[in-house]
């Protein structure tokens, strides 16, 4: 059987662009079929981290979920131009109630938009999925009519869902034994967990011929590591398997729990993404290719003249010096897209101590006018980073964040490097104060003055 994993699509939960880049890497790590992820809701983050994923996840399906407007399917099919095994999902209520309130359409008028969808997804993407996502709330016949809809249309499979979870497990079994007696298709099933027994309900389904299975670390679907135990212990008796790696399984299941507990709604401008895994060493004799294609692995993207300029940088330092990552990371934020200062900063006040809450008062000038944020937090820096939050009116993800002495004694020189994130491009930014807070304000300003210049902000 295949394990097609939602993890990513999981509702109410926030993950940064690098959790999911993490959680994406341990699920390909652990050997399933299929990656699911949501639908394209932000056209530039959420199509760079498809391609991101598509990147590394050679061997498994990337499946994108299509949405209710033919925008969003074509914005899927966008996100999808880079994967080796692309995948559009159709997901659509066939329930009376859940046409109407998520679709806004009665039955005659959703059999016509779900030919309309898979037809469009289909020129797009050869591998079309259509998810009857309340499948077992249909009325009589109708359930039949969808899906003869979608495969008339291309669709490649189906999934049903027994999204209120109303059904026991052998009634589940018999309701998808049903479905495949009457088309001749492969089957996936999702089963809601909020009454215990999703995975009971999918392993039924299985034995009836079931063969793709909807999973999720956390969240309303199958347990992953339920599901995988239950495979491992049952299936040579009753004669299923699949390709999950068992062994890793537990460490696997552990760490993304842990992003998962870790994925804060409302995050602190302090709480770090996890850092990169790139390790890099250069010297004087590594081509400008080589240099140039290590700044994109770590997440920048620039321009042509911008690349001279830090391979320029590069050779001076690299000519007294080797060049890890860090030296790196440092020659792209001091001499790349070097812009025009929107942000300038006039002075702060920062309040902090062991009796007392940290709080930041900062005042900016922008385009001549003067601003003004206050803000508590949990330590000065924290406080001083949600004032300038406030300033500027947007939260960026916070991709790293290092702060260093320059020089030595008692009146040393601190200097701070920061690396923000805004619609999935890192921006980075440098400051040299010989108080660390300054620096760390500075090195946040300067960051910020990059992605204005870029997005007007």
């Amino acid at each position: 059987m295949k394990i097609a994993d939602r993890t990513l699509c999981r509702e109410n939960m926030t993950f940064s662009f690098k959790e999911k880049i993490e959680i994406a890497r341990q699920l390909d790590k652990l050997n399933v079929d299929v990656i699911e992820l949501p639908a394209i809701e932000n056209s530039k983050t959420d199509i760079l981290l498809v391609r991101t994923i598509s990147s590394f996840a050679k061997e498994r399906v990337l499946s994108v979920a299509a949405g209710l407007t033919t925008e969003s399917i074509e914005n899927a099919a966008l996100s999808l131009t880079a994967a080796a095994n692309p995948r559009i999902r159709i997901e659509l209520p066939v329930s009376p109630v859940g046409m109407e309130y998520i679709c806004h359409k009665k039955a005659p008028k959703l059999l016509s938009w779900i030919s309309e969808a898979v037809s469009l997804a289909k020129e797009k993407c050869g591998d079309v999925e259509f998810c009857a996502s309340d499948a077992t709330r249909a009325e009589d016949g109708f359930l039949e009519e969808a899906i003869k809809a979608a495969l008339d249309a291309g669709a490649s499979s189906i999934s049903v869902c027994d999204s209120a979870s109303e059904t026991l497990p052998d009634e589940f079994a018999a309701f998808v034994s049903e479905i495949m007696e009457k088309f001749n298709i492969r089957v996936g099933v999702s089963c809601n967990n909020k009454n215990g027994m999703a995975t009971a309900s999918a392993i039924l389904a299985v034995r009836k011929g079931a063969d793709e299975v909807k999973t999720s670390v956390g969240g309303e679907e199958v347990p992953l590591d339920t599901f995988s135990q239950m495979v491992k212990n049952c299936g040579n008796h009753y004669g299923f398997d699949f390709r999950i790696k068992t062994t890793e399984l537990h460490r696997i299941v552990r760490q993304i729990e842990w992003i998962a507990e870790n994925a804060k709604r409302e995050k602190s401008p302090l709480s770090l993404s996890k850092s990169s895994d790139s390790d890099f060493h250069f010297d004087i004799h590594d081509g400008k290719d080589a240099v140039i294609s290590a700044v994109s692995e770590l997440g920048y993207s620039l321009s042509d003249e911008d690349n001279d300029a830090v391979y320029e940088e590069f050779l001076r330092v690299a000519a007294k010096k080797d060049v890890g990552t860090k030296e790196l990371e440092a020659i792209v934020a001091s001499v790349a897209l070097q812009v025009p200062a929107t942000y300038q900063l006039c002075n702060y006040i920062v309040n902090t101590g062991n009796v007392l809450a940290s709080s930041a008062q900062i005042t900016l000038t922008k385009n001549g006018e003067t601003i003004q944020g206050i803000s508590m937090g949990d330590g000065p820096i924290d406080a001083a980073f949600l004032a300038l939050e406030q300033l500027i009116g947007r939260h960026f993800e916070l991709d790293d964040f290092q702060i260093q002495a320059v020089t030595e004694g008692k009146e040393a020189m601190g200097s701070a490097f920061i690396k923000l994130r805004s619609d999935g491009k890192l921006y980075s930014g440098n400051g040299i104060s010989t108080d660390i807070i300054g620096a760390s304000i500075r090195a946040y300003i300067n960051a910020v003055n990059k992605i204005a210049y870029e997005e007007e902000v």
